[in-house]
């Protein structure tokens, strides 16, 4: 009965030691996906911040252009102007 005993401790012993490896490998995978986890999210938001201001950008300039251009009643009396400016030119 106590070789019985001896082999039983031997394997739970074997199987706590193989239990705790396994738990401090879970471990460091755990802290090293977070790590990872934090890196995304400090570049997630660098690349969030530079899209941004981007579009920041791009909205400013299509609003410059729009105050630029002229409105459906200037552009329809730009015909008429050139008309007339075309008659000056042609009658000189």
């Amino acid at each position: 009965m106590d070789d019985t005993k001896k082999m039983l401790r031997t394997i739970i012993n074997g199987q706590s030691l193989m239990k705790s490896e396994l738990l401090g490998k879970i471990d460091n995978l755990d802290k090293k996906i977070d790590g990872v986890k934090e890196d995304l999210s400090t570049e997630i938001k660098g690349v969030e911040k530079r899209l941004t201001e981007r579009i920041d950008k791009l909205g400013k300039s299509l609003a410059y252009l729009e105050d630029d251009a002229p409105t459906r009643e200037e552009f329809d009396g730009l015909t008429s102007r050139v008309v007339k400016i075309e008659h000056k030119v042609a009658s000189a």
